[in-house]
């Protein structure tokens, strides 16, 4: 039995307070309208999404403040805030392409509106029965699930007195760090007082292969990223090195070697010629990857899984749901089963009024449901594995969208005719599986302040019914200003999804990569180890590898010095999410830890927040930055600063004990 399964919360299960109040809904699908318009100009403009749910949980703490919120209500704040950010990542990843393939000149309303909803909703409800099988019965880190609980209990968890003579760590930590990851990502992306990331290609020499003398390039970076080393520092030494060894297979080995094969593609310098490479091949594989690693992961969670299957049957059986405590209780199953039942007919009508074809359009809707489980349970546990910042939800839709032509190529569709009939439905399943990080990140933190699932799913609802009607207006008024597809509004998600769709339906798709990906995965697991974040790594560009596996390094080395002062793990050693609530009581060996969850936690929050305010800032058009080409040397020297801090400030108290005796 996991240890969460009877984790004491920060709030008691037994113990009632406001939660789902008018108050708190209504500051939640504010927020979720929001921060989920800044997201999506944000993804479109810079090719990210950023998580809101630390971000949500800061505004609605300053918002319910004055009207003296719970932590609770706070919290059901921030899940409407997580909701309208994480539809707003779906949305963009996949309606864009329509106007990039031209099956549309402009963005359609109702469509978007429509679809996004049915996805969002989709997520949710598919979220609620996987809610135990990820969160509570494995050991997944969850980060961000883990660095909001700390931020919560840490601002509004103070006003839980504590007992006098109890050793507590002081949340100025959190503060601190939340400070530095802040500046460095406001002179970052706000001032462009300096580069967010290094990288290059070095010449090694020539080679001759298959007759011809090419050139031997290899590849390093790094993103200055305080956030990465926060997120590489909580999930710890172990997934953090799986992460950088797929980015080392992808980015130092096989581009380097097709480079070489094949020369530079004409007409590019060698630097895009290499990124070319990668765009178009390379990732290919981290994809293939993805879809048997994340197979194989929901196989091994099958017990899990049908745990709650059974559990469900059961309450529906009986006409009741079984008699849990407070903070185990979700949505009904049986209503839940039967609105996921229910939503296949508005899905069966949206696939008939894009595709005309009442037969392709109840296959699809029937695929659209069942798979939707599988994705969503796929991005989820990627999103526990490394954030939802980082979790790459592009890489999950790609597997969707290859899976969704490959269909319709059975059914006879191909050529221009068939391509936007692809993305649409597509982009319900897209929607799902972006909700389903962020709302397993959310009750995560749920979890380990004391929330009450069903009140957090019901947050989650509205915030997405609040944000879908807004989303279609915000993504086609950015079109009307910027134009999609310009230098203005890039939209490198919807460009790679466009791509797809091309690719499969027009007969040019990279299949090798793709086989070479599920191989690889194969083999992985067949030497029993974890598949996907070996195929996050080859996925995601090499730079944000470098961090997180910097942050794993120094949590490596902390870990090592707190066992060599304290001895090894005596069985009693407390966990991350104990150490995350945490406010009196701590032993020093503990207080170490949560010294540096706090710190990196705020690296966390304050890199967040700020992307969100920048967001904002370039929506305004405003234009504060000072350099147009920023210098390198100084962001980088600042991070290695940050990282310096991150390995210290836990082990102060040690250095400082060690230098007096």
């Amino acid at each position: 039995m996991s240890y969460r399964e009877n984790f004491k919360s920060f709030i008691p299960a037994e113990k009632k307070l406001p939660e789902l109040t008018l108050k708190a809904v209504l500051i939640g699908a504010i927020l979720a309208i929001v921060l989920g318009s800044a997201n999506a100009y944000f993804g479109l403009y810079a090719g990210m999404t950023v998580s809101a749910a630390i971000p949500g949980a800061v505004m609605a703490f300053a918002l319910l403040k004055p009207l003296k919120g719970t932590i609770l209500e706070v919290n059901i704040g921030m899940m409407g805030a997580a909701a309208g950010t994480a539809l707003a990542a779906g949305v963009i990843f996949t309606i864009p392409a329509m106007l990039l393939l031209g099956a549309w000149t402009d963005i359609h309303y109702l469509e978007t509106t429509i679809i996004a909803a049915l996805g969002g909703i989709l997520g949710v409800l598919w979220m609620v029965t996987l809610r135990r099988a990820l969160i509570i019965k494995t050991d997944l880190p969850f980060p961000e699930g883990v660095a909001v609980a700390a931020v919560l209990t840490t601002t509004v968890g103070n006003d839980h007195k504590k007992k006098k003579g109890q050793a507590s760590v002081s949340g100025i930590w959190l503060a601190l760090g939340a400070v530095l990851g802040a500046l460095l990502k406001f002179g970052q992306v706000g001032l462009r007082a300096f580069e967010g990331k290094i990288q290059g290609i070095i010449n090694i020499g020539k080679y001759n292969i298959g007759g011809g003398e090419n050139e031997a390039v290899l590849y390093g970076g790094v993103a200055v990223s305080p956030a990465l080393l926060g997120v590489g520092w909580i999930i710890g030494p172990k997934i953090a090195s799986f992460v950088f060894v797929g980015g080392l297979l992808g980015w130092v080995i096989i581009t380097p070697l097709i480079f070489l094969a094949t020369g530079i593609p004409a007409g590019l310098e060698p630097i895009d010629g290499f990124f070319h490479i990668w765009e178009n091949y390379i990732r290919y594989i981290g994809v293939g990857a993805m879809v048997v690693g994340g197979l194989y992961t929901i196989f091994k969670l099958r017990n899990n899984l049908a745990d709650g299957i059974r559990e469900a049957v059961a309450g529906i059986k009986s006409g009741q749901t079984i008699a849990k405590k407070r903070t185990d209780q979700d949505l009904n199953f049986k209503y839940v089963f039967l609105a996921i039942g229910a939503l296949t007919i508005p899905v069966f009508l949206v696939y008939v009024w894009i595709s005309d074809n009442y037969v392709v359009s109840g296959v699809m809707a029937v695929f659209a449901i069942l798979f939707a489980f599988i994705a969503s349970a796929i991005a989820g546990y990627m999103a526990g594995l490394v954030g939802s910042s980082n979790n790459p939800t592009s890489g999950v839709t790609v597997s969707v969208l290859l899976l969704t032509c490959l269909i319709l190529l059975g059914f006879g569709f191909s050529g221009a005719g068939a391509y936007g009939v692809a993305i649409l439905i597509a982009a319900v399943i897209a929607c799902c599986c972006a909700i389903s990080g962020d709302v397993l990140q959310s009750m995560t933190a749920g979890q380990m302040i004391g929330a009450t699932p069903s009140k957090q799913q019901i947050a989650e609802l509205i915030g997405i019914l609040a944000a879908a009607p807004v989303l279609a207006l915000v993504v086609s008024a950015l079109h009307k200003a910027y134009t999609i597809g310009s230098p203005d509004l890039p939209a490198p998600q919807a460009f790679l999804m466009a791509g797809v769709v091309k690719g499969v339906l027009g007969g040019e798709m990279a299949w090798p990569f793709v086989l070479a990906g599920m191989v690889l995965a194969f083999v992985l697991i067949l030497i029993d180890l974890p598949v996907l974040p070996v195929a996050i790594g080859i996925y995601l560009p090499f730079t944000l590898s470098v961090p997180i596996f910097a942050g794993g390094v120094i949590r490596h080395i902390t870990n090592k010095k707190v066992e060599k002062h304290y001895g090894l793990d005596d069985g009693e050693q407390t966990n991350e999410w104990e150490l995350a609530i945490k406010q009196t009581g701590v032993k020093p060996r503990d207080r170490i830890m949560r010294t540096g969850l706090l710190f990196t936690a705020g690296l966390i929050a304050g890199e967040a927040l700020i992307g969100v305010i920048v967001a904002f800032v370039i929506i305004a058009g405003l234009n504060i930055t000072m350099f147009e080409v920023p210098p390198v040397l100084p962001g980088l020297l600042l991070w290695l600063f940050i990282a310096l801090l991150v390995f210290y400030i836990p082990l102060r108290e040690l250095y400082n004990r060690s230098s007096k005796d």
